[in-house]
């Protein structure tokens, strides 16, 4: 999430357009065509959203090499991988997710991703994390969603889900 909160920065910047960090994060998990869209909105802007959702992907990708890992995430990844089903899912395009996973060494890890491209609704719609529940083939009472934003922990719940809330980075014990 940090990479993509400067990609936004540098994007947004060319439109003269603020994006608080808290506001992003509250946001997390909402497909990037929608917080051009609502930026508009909130702003009484007129941004091109096609063409901001290019720069912004365009800008995540030229940062990728500075993607670093949640220790304890990958823990719990590491320990389960090849026990259980895991799957990603994000309002990020497939590309970024793939992308960003690969740069992680860790796209093997996972059975599936459900992204952007894969549902309708945004999270806090429970829609892409039943997506994921089925192609697992598993129950949705029997998932544990790991999940860095509110709107996240909302769809994981109205889905059935059980939660953990991964901490925003200014909350992170990060010695």
């Amino acid at each position: 999430m940090p990479l993509h909160y400067m990609a936004w920065q540098s994007a947004l910047a060319e439109w003269n357009c603020i994006f608080d960090e808290r506001l992003f994060y509250s946001w997390g998990g909402t497909p990037i065509a929608e917080i051009v869209s609502l930026l508009n909105q909130r702003h009484g802007l007129n941004m091109p959203v096609e063409a901001v959702c290019s720069r912004k992907e365009q800008l995540y990708f030229k940062l990728l090499p500075q993607l670093k890992t949640i220790p304890e995430v990958v823990e719990h990844i590491d320990a389960q991988h090849g026990r259980i089903p895991l799957a990603v899912v994000s309002g990020g395009t497939r590309d970024a997710v793939r992308a960003s996973l690969s740069t992680l060494i860790l796209l093997d890890r996972f059975d599936t991703l459900v992204c952007a491209e894969d549902y309708k609704n945004g999270k806090p719609h429970p829609e892409a994390f039943l997506l994921a529940a089925s192609r697992l083939g598993v129950s949705p009472f029997s998932c544990l969603v790991f999940e860095d934003t509110d709107l996240g922990i909302q769809a994981a719940t109205a889905a059935g889900m059980s939660s953990v809330k991964v901490p925003p980075p200014w909350e992170r014990n990060t010695n």
